[in-house]
């Protein structure tokens, strides 16, 4: 639902997207369907695991411990292509449609906007694994779970799901498994309501033993990128940092090398074409409860919510507009091209940033996504709506 009014005749602008609000349904329709049915896809194969164990041998893995066992290793890609069928798991009301893969790590797969029919995740037509994740096989595109660590273990592997009903009339699907190195568990619950348009994930972290572990958590989000797609921090974000923290720049606009990049000519650093090569920019002492990212060619995008306090990591990353950024269209796909990482962290705002967990402690926190369009941006957003703002002179200006 979209509504546009000026607040200051001649000299503001403003769009709206409603998130929450109240629709009414027709009498014995249904307005949340859940179900699960079969779904082809082209697939290149990956070769039989190591069969011998592969113990730490000092292996560094995005700023932890490189371990492979108890897991088998998966570095063995193929060129067979061939169409597989995956049990697929769909959630849909008038608003959205969002499907689940549990075979390939629980991942969204697609999520669609029904009223523009926008993929507002990057929905990935082809399984093309690359040498990325922690075990080797790894894919783009939707939504990826990482717990305890970045780029998870499982992230190729399937793990246990179960649909659930809701009083409500909302509808659930749980995905989730133990993982084998601290004997762990996490839950992940993706819900839609009768008259919402946005995702809810409840996100539920056990540790079942008398230890003490560390863990990271980030949700990595992946849209479709092209030279009309802007990200977008809040308006009072000042700076970004890199991994670690280890290096700062100014957001939006940097006029820094950053990440052995020369921004120093004054570069907008929130557009996808003006990144040459990969790179990742942190969101600095966010205080706000949202970030997200629009396509202004398509007039649509994405926004996230969730508690600052609880959910504080806001991160762009991308393999960038540059030679090597477009090499990897080729890699992990064949004909959906670019994309960015909208990553979104809890008791956590950096990589790598461990938090902690007690024995027997369970944590628990909430993400919401919803998709935008005919807004030209997002100043402010909660679970009600998302709004923009720009000045009359912006917009004659066209930003």
């Amino acid at each position: 639902m979209i509504c546009r009014r000026s607040l200051t005749v001649a000299i503001l602008w403003t769009a709206v997207t409603l998130a929450g609000s109240p629709v009414k349904l027709a009498r014995g329709q249904l307005p949340v369907r859940i179900w699960e049915e079969p779904l082809v896809i082209p697939t290149y194969e990956i070769g039989e695991p190591e069969r011998n164990p592969i113990f730490y041998g000092g292996r560094a893995y995005q700023g932890a411990r490189g371990a492979i066992y108890p897991y088998p290793l998966l570095d063995r890609l193929t060129d067979v292509r061939q169409n597989k069928t995956y049990r697929a798991v769909y959630l849909e009301n008038k608003f959205i449609k969002v499907c689940v893969l549990p075979e390939i790590g629980g991942r969204i797969l697609s999520a669609e906007d029904k009223t523009n029919g926008y993929d507002f995740f990057y929905h990935q037509h082809v399984i093309k694994p690359a040498l990325i994740g922690m075990l080797g096989a790894w894919i783009s595109g939707g939504v990826e779970w990482n717990v305890p660590h970045h780029h998870r273990a499982t992230t190729y592997m399937a793990v246990d799901h179960t649909l659930q009903e809701n009083p409500d009339g909302s509808k659930t699907i749980w995905i989730g498994e133990i993982e084998l190195r601290h004997r762990m568990k996490w839950l992940i619950g993706l819900t839609l309501y009768p008259d919402k348009s946005y995702i809810e994930a409840t996100v539920k972290l056990f540790n079942r033993t008398p230890f003490v572990h560390s863990f990271l958590y980030f949700a990595n989000v992946a849209v479709h990128a092209n030279e009309n797609y802007q990200v977008i921090f809040p308006p009072s974000t000042e700076y970004a940092t890199y991994h670690g923290k280890n290096q700062f720049s100014r957001w939006p606009i940097s006029t820094s090398v950053f990440n052995e990049v020369d921004y120093t000519r004054g570069v907008d650093a929130s557009w996808w074409k003006n990144h040459p090569a990969p790179t990742s920019w942190f969101c600095w002492k966010c205080e706000e409860d949202f970030f997200g990212g629009y396509d202004h060619g398509k007039q649509a995008g994405v926004v996230h919510v969730a508690d600052h306090h609880v959910v504080p990591g806001k991160k762009l990353w991308e393999f960038a507009n540059g030679p090597e950024g477009r090499m990897w269209d080729k890699i992990l796909t064949e004909a959906d091209g670019p994309y960015i990482e909208l990553m979104a962290g809890a008791y956590s705002d950096n990589q790598p940033d461990y938090s902690w967990i007690q024995p027997y402690e369970v944590k628990t926190w909430k993400q919401y996504w919803y998709p935008i369009r005919q807004m030209g941006g997002v100043k402010n957003a909660n679970l009600d709506a998302a709004l923009n703002l720009k000045s009359r002179q912006a917009l004659l200006a066209g930003q």
